[in-house]
């Protein structure tokens, strides 16, 4: 993990909720709350790189292979 890229992920997460906070302040708290678990979400997955990662189709592959295997013999 590339500890400067989260580190600025988190800092404009940061930004972004002192921005936001003033005219959020009127709204409810589900509003709220869905401000901050969308941003902890994006912190999350900046952790992880998605980029270099396998896609979904190969992991279907990897999950068959061994069910195709078996349906050969």
């Amino acid at each position: 993990m590339k500890w400067a890229a989260f580190l600025s992920t988190a800092f404009i997460a940061i930004l972004i909720i002192l921005y936001e906070w003033p005219k959020l302040k009127q709204k409810s708290a589900k509003d709220k709350l869905a401000l901050v678990s969308l941003l902890l979400i994006g912190l999350l997955l900046s952790m992880f790189h998605l980029q270099e990662m396998a896609g979904p189709t190969s992991w279907i592959e990897a999950f068959f292979r061994p069910l195709g295997e078996f349906m050969e013999r």
